[in-house]
């Protein structure tokens, strides 16, 4: 296992860690703790979950498999996360919280899914920094995350605040091209950086031939898609969702014959994404100055669900609502003037997609 510093927290966290979102049976607590238990054994020690993941049976299964860790002498470090925003309703979560997980302390809480800056001004407006350095006063939280899914300048503003020891963001050879940003920040501040959605939830391992770029002989698109990460010196943990224990067993196998390319190698990789993604909206965000103040990125990613993610049976619905928290209806707001299709290096038809995102 490979080990690397988390910010300036002085906690080395495997560059492998286990996501608690995806258990195949979660309701099964002896096979699911033996997932957690093998990927510990095997040097994982970082476990991240949260209270909405199988409406807090993730936490209560992540509870049960710290106990056996710490009855194996096995390492680990917790992580989860709130939506929480006032002081009350941050502690009667945190109250349950611990009790699910058994444990005293959270090794690493994160304030939940940042979509736009205007949440992150509204929870501050409840004063949720205090809360926070209060529960790490408190000895209720270790280090102070956030978790977001904010795109270019906007994450980089977030984490540009020095309130945060470390981050939680989608990152993967996917959509790599709109997160690039936060690592201007992940440098400056020297924060951990823990990156979610590392197979572009899904979309990598069912369109192998897609991500062919990222590809070395004898790699899966999965294995290669971890490995592109890994490739990364600033990330300081990538999250699998396992849902089986062969995936453990594959991930760990990934990283146990892993070897790093070059920051030139990398940057030769990334180059070639553009020419693979024909016809898919590599979020460059050259559109992003729409006169009427349409997302267009977000929506242009939405869209991107419909060509990629046959899984779904409306994948850009549930794009918009779970991930941008945004409206059908905000697309519809278009007039047609052309300026973002003029700016799109990819020649995509930007105004043709709105439309059919808005009906």
């Amino acid at each position: 296992m490979i080990y690397r510093e988390y910010g300036q927290t002085g906690k080395k966290v495997s560059l492998l860690g286990f996501g608690g979102m995806r258990f195949k049976n979660v309701d099964n607590h002896d096979e699911c703790v033996r997932m957690m238990v093998s990927a510990a054994e095997g040097g994982v020690n970082y476990f991240d979950t949260a209270p909405g993941y199988f409406e807090t049976r993730s936490e209560i299964v992540y509870g049960k498999a710290f106990a056996e860790m710490r009855k194996r002498g096995l390492p680990y470090f917790s992580a989860t996360k709130t939506f929480e925003s006032t002081e009350s309703g941050i502690r009667g979560e945190i109250e349950g919280q611990l009790k699910r997980l058994d444990i005293s302390t959270i090794d690493f809480y994160h304030i939940w899914c940042i979509t736009t800056l205007d949440n992150w001004e509204n929870r501050k407006k409840n004063d949720i920094i205090k809360t926070f350095r209060k529960l790490k006063e408190e000895g209720l939280i270790n280090h102070i995350c956030i978790s977001s899914h904010l795109i270019k300048n906007e994450i980089k503003k977030l984490l540009m605040e020095g309130v945060f020891e470390g981050v939680l963001f989608g990152y993967s050879a996917y959509n790599f091209q709109t997160r690039q940003d936060a690592f201007d920040a992940i440098r400056e501040k020297k924060l951990g950086a823990v990156v979610m959605n590392p197979l572009g939830g899904g979309v990598i391992p069912q369109h192998p031939d897609l991500f062919k770029f990222i590809r070395r002989e004898g790699e899966t698109a999965a294995v290669a898609a971890l490995r592109f990460l890994w490739d990364h010196s600033e990330i300081t943990n990538t999250l699998v969702g396992f849902d089986t224990i062969e995936h453990v067993n594959e991930a760990l196998q990934a990283i146990e014959n892993y070897k790093p390319r070059t920051p030139a190698e990398l940057e030769e990789v990334k180059s070639k994404a553009a020419s693979s993604f024909e016809g898919i909206c590599t979020g460059c965000a050259y559109c992003d100055n729409c006169p009427v103040g349409i997302p267009i990125p977000y929506y242009m990613d939405t869209y991107n669900q419909k060509l990629l993610n046959k899984a779904i049976d409306d994948p850009i619905g549930d794009r918009l609502k779970w991930h941008w928290n945004l409206e059908r209806s905000g697309a519809a707001k278009c007039t047609e003037c052309g300026q973002c299709e003029a700016a799109c290096t990819q020649h995509i038809d930007i105004i043709r997609r709105l439309k059919e995102i808005a009906n």
